[in-house]
């Protein structure tokens, strides 16, 4: 499927940091809800992220990570996640989250 630039324009993808991560047993799948920074501009955002298989809670605060910001909220075992936390799939199917190569200012977009 090709899309035209315009809709790629359309997805907000932006780098935060984590600034907190709670546990969410009420998911269906291992989850976490994290509370994340993305600047003056966006604020803080909350998002529940599957991403227990790889990352331990404490190691995640602090951690910068790329996060749709312009999808509406949806509802996840009755907790509102705002952003979309981007990641892939290693090969027994857990996710790796994706991270700038080096820090960024919260806020920033990817292009």
């Amino acid at each position: 499927m090709v899309i035209e630039y315009s809709a790629f324009e359309a997805v907000d993808m932006r780098v935060g940091t984590i600034v907190a991560v709670e546990p969410f047993p009420q998911a269906r799948k291992p989850s976490f809800k994290l509370t994340i920074d993305f600047g003056d501009e966006i604020g803080t955002r909350r998002s529940s992220a599957q991403i227990t298989g790889l990352y331990e809670a404490d190691a995640l605060v602090g951690a910068q990570v790329v996060a749709v910001v312009n999808f509406a909220a949806k509802r996840i075992a009755g907790f509102s996640s705002e952003v979309l936390v981007l990641g892939a799939n290693d090969p027994q199917g857990r996710v790796v989250i994706l991270r700038p190569e080096r820090a960024v200012p919260n806020g920033t977009r990817i292009y």
